[in-house]
């Protein structure tokens, strides 16, 4: 929702008190360039473009505006790189492993599971933020996690992620009897700090004390779950204890991708990542150049 919200933004700016039925391709382009002015990059200019044509496909199948609106709107062309004044950004490259065993001890002992089970099985950042114990059948070999929700659900496709003996070891401490509860919870990580610093005090806590720990707790209570978004926070965290370079963690599906892709071969990198064709998961999975270098040793 908040997406579509940021890509009617515009519109709303520069065309909030025209009619619907009047937008045309000339005022998409005219969105479409305020989105490039603002510094927005061409791949999320694209994007945006396309949820306002989804907006206006929702009011047409409503009989709000006229079919023609949308037709119209459907011949303005997505920006081509290096065809537009738009922002390039570089392409997501893997995270250097080396750096992810660095932030490990600066990061909270649930985030530390999350980080390295996305790094070995290629799970998207949203599909650990809301693991649940209902959604894991631990009777497979090896074990299928089934999100409840994931970015392709909508076309019908099917996700499942398999976890080996690591990723089970993994999960197995944060793994409790309530199966509708989030493995990896913030809110119970919270209380067993509370828990832990309580048996820790070797003297009882005066009331000052009490109050000043009521006061210092922070206003927004731990959710039930991490969101991508403090997964996010929480890593960048860590990247600035441990001194190296922040990365976001979406990039650890991208090195899963390809070091599954370099054992294993393209179609196992994307029957693991869930892609529906082999195209996607190129763009995930760096070509493993090292067998080039082999063949051009060999010959010569």
């Amino acid at each position: 929702m908040r997406l579509i919200q940021d890509a009617l933004a515009p519109v709303h700016r520069l065309y909030g008190t025209a009619l619907a039925r009047e937008f045309g391709p000339v005022s998409l382009k005219a969105v479409r360039q305020s989105m490039i002015d603002a510094g927005w990059s061409r791949g999320v200019v694209n994007h945006a473009v396309g949820r306002v044509r989804r907006a206006f496909r929702w009011a047409v199948e409503n009989e709000l505006v006229p079919s023609s609106v949308l037709h119209g709107l459907q011949a303005v062309q997505g920006l081509q790189r290096g065809r537009s004044e738009a922002r390039e950004t570089a392409p997501v490259r893997p995270v250097d492993e080396a750096h992810v065993r660095k932030i490990l001890p600066h990061l909270p002992p649930r985030v530390a599971a999350m980080v390295e089970l996305e790094l070995l099985t290629g799970m998207r950042p949203q599909e650990v933020t809301i693991l649940r114990a209902r959604d894991l059948n631990t009777s497979a070999s090896p074990w299928v996690y089934t999100p409840s929700s994931h970015k392709t659900a909508h076309h019908g496709h099917e996700r499942r992620v398999f976890i080996g003996p690591r990723g089970q070891e993994l999960l197995k401490p944060w793994l409790r009897p309530e199966l509708n509860g989030y493995v990896f919870s913030p809110r119970d990580g919270e209380e067993e700090r509370q828990a832990q610093r309580g048996e820790e005090r070797v003297s009882p806590m005066t009331p000052s004390q009490s109050r000043r720990r009521r006061k210092a707790r922070p206003a927004v209570a731990p959710g039930d779950h991490y969101t991508v978004e403090s997964y996010r926070r929480a890593i960048a965290r860590a990247c600035d204890a441990a001194g190296v370079p922040r990365f976001a963690p979406n990039r650890l599906r991208h090195s899963a991708a390809t070091r599954i892709r370099s054992e294993f071969g393209l179609e196992a990198a994307q029957v693991a990542l869930g892609h529906t064709t082999a195209v996607v998961t190129q763009v995930y999975a760096e070509r493993d150049f090292s067998k080039a270098a082999q063949v051009a040793l060999a010959v010569g």
